[in-house]
């Protein structure tokens, strides 16, 4: 097996929870070759914590220093400047959610990679958890009788999660405002300037409500939107949307096409620990529900079944799913996908849509 020579851009809690044990237990695939944050503290700690062969602070030292055949970029957002200077650089590009905030941006690094000949692929981890996939082949014979679809994502601070992870903290640069944070990747602007700037490219002047739903729909509830389109295709139209709560509620009813409407909800609970995530499908004869675990938890989701029994009796059933956590199996998937030609489920080009879907929400609810 061909063993992929990895670089990864941004060593903060993401990446200590999930890419790099993962990436250390898919050895035969993958070499750990540099790790590269602006916190030389989290670089040089994480190189020798997983044998990385270098450690750097800078992205374009690491693509003209180290031998790396692909770039994972899971450092904070946006990450399209150090996006482009992957691909320029001709290596394959695994980056986090979500790729961009301007659906042009995703544009021109389609257009970059394809013209680069290398794999481009989005994180997009649920669509390759076992259950999802589960479910996907459950739709398949419901299509021509689906009668309603449901998303609930019930939110609470990162911290909540976190705070259950030993992580290696950036501590040379603790004390340092959101203004003062450096860029691995872009000499131009902090990442909090860059954010605010590509809001404004891809919304333009909104109230502060619908910039803060906008980052959350675009950094979370995402995934909800690239699963309900990996089930049904581009939504169609967002027949209408509302944003609440200073942007920290979020509700809007898709078209899906072929008659399907999915109603969906964003909520952040802030104090409140708990989380919730799930999507509902539901049929003539059969209610589908797949439950999401958060993105730092190493489980599976779960999927629940209803229905009538052969007795015609009310059930409710969970089938035994088996196979690997989502993170890992979208590595597995790069990994084919550079090596052998697989075609990409999480591609760019793809991912393109679900961009486009945060902006078109914020524009339905008005500003």
């Amino acid at each position: 097996m061909k063993q992929i020579r990895l670089g990864i851009v941004g060593c903060g809690a993401i990446a200590q929870i999930q890419h790099l044990p993962n990436l250390r237990a898919l050895s035969d695939e993958f070499r750990l070759a540099a790790v590269c944050d602006v916190s030389a503290v989290l670089a040089h700690r994480m190189a020798a914590q997983y044998a990385v062969e270098a450690a750097f602070t800078d992205i374009d030292e690491m693509l003209a220093g180290a031998n790396l055949d692909a770039v994972l970029l899971c450092q904070t957002d946006p990450k399209v400047d150090a996006a482009r200077k992957v691909v320029a650089a001709g290596k394959h590009l695994f980056i986090e959610k979500p790729v961009a905030f301007v659906p042009q941006d995703v544009d021109e690094l389609v257009e970059a990679a394809s013209h680069a000949g290398v794999v481009a692929q989005a994180g997009y981890m649920k669509i390759f958890d076992p259950a999802f996939q589960r479910l996907e082949a459950e739709v398949e014979p419901l299509r021509d009788s689906i009668r309603f679809v449901q998303i609930n994502h019930l939110h609470t601070d990162n911290a909540h999660h976190l705070a259950a992870y030993d992580l290696v903290r950036p501590t040379d640069l603790l004390g340092q405002t959101p203004e003062q944070q450096p860029d691995a990747s872009s000499d131009a602007a902090t990442p909090l300037q860059a954010r605010e700037a590509d809001a404004m490219r891809a919304i333009g002047e909104v109230s502060s409500g619908s910039r803060r739903a906008f980052f959350h729909l675009a950094g979370s509830m995402i995934h909800d939107l690239y699963g309900l389109r990996r089930l049904f295709g581009p939504v169609q139209k967002v027949v209408s949307a509302e944003i609440w709560n200073e942007g920290d509620g979020i509700s809007t009813i898709f078209d899906c096409g072929h008659g399907i409407r999915c109603a969906a909800t964003w909520v952040e609970l802030r104090d409140i620990r708990y989380f919730h995530e799930s999507l509902e499908v539901y049929g003539d004869d059969r209610g589908l529900i797949l439950t999401y675990p958060t993105g730092f938890a190493r489980d599976m989701a779960t999927l629940t079944i209803r229905g009538p029994d052969a007795a015609g009796s009310a059930a409710q059933w969970q089938p035994e799913i088996e196979g690997e956590i989502a993170f890992v199996a979208e590595l597995r998937h790069f990994h084919a996908c550079v090596t052998s030609g697989e075609t990409c489920r999480a591609s760019l080009a793809d991912a393109r849509h679900d961009v486009q879907l945060v902006v078109d929400v914020i524009g339905a609810a008005g500003s």
